[in-house]
């Protein structure tokens, strides 16, 4: 079975790592968070703690 140059794997290693960091930029630049929607039926009401010691 024939080897590979070394050159081979210097060119293999800088395609995928080229690829990988065009991936994650990418990624980061599409991301758009959804703001939060406030109803008034979801309001949190405090409920009264009754400690029984």
């Amino acid at each position: 079975m024939p080897q590979m140059a070394p050159i081979s794997w210097l060119t293999l290693f800088t395609l995928f790592s080229l690829i990988f960091i065009l991936f994650n930029i990418m990624n980061y630049y599409n991301y758009s968070p959804t703001p939060p929607s406030y109803s008034l039926e979801s309001k949190i009401t405090p409920s009264p703690l009754n400690w029984k010691w």
